[in-house]
């Protein structure tokens, strides 16, 4: 959840103990600590009803299930492959234009010598 270094706890203690008293700081520690002990079974209690650990674990697995599957299938790969095809087809066409162009001169040269 959270993580509490050793300079947080000790300004908490020093708060605690000029806020508690050093009497009392014993049984505040101890009320804390069953406190919190309490507190962190309801919430694995809630977390095991409502089924919230095994939606995490299926959707860990889901996205372990995505990375594999894009290492597995390299999109820029196949975007490579699709531009150099296409490139390809450009090219066909370019050329099929310029030699349609090209009869089509042709022909309307052949037809202006015959009359």
């Amino acid at each position: 959840m959270f993580s509490v270094g050793f300079s947080e706890l000790l300004l908490i203690l020093v708060i605690a103990y000029v806020f508690v008293g050093p009497e009392d700081l014993p049984k505040v520690a101890r009320w804390l600590g069953r406190a919190v002990k309490r507190i962190r079974l309801l919430v694995r209690e809630l977390r095991t009803e409502t089924g919230i650990d095994e939606v995490i674990e299926e959707t860990k697995t889901l996205r372990r299930d995505i990375d594999e599957a894009v290492k597995d299938n390299d999109i820029t790969r196949n975007i490579r492959e699709v531009h150099g095809e296409l490139s390809g087809l450009g090219q066909d066409v370019t050329r099929s234009i310029s030699e349609a162009k090209a009869d089509t001169f042709r022909t309307s040269s052949q037809e202006g010598h015959k009359q």
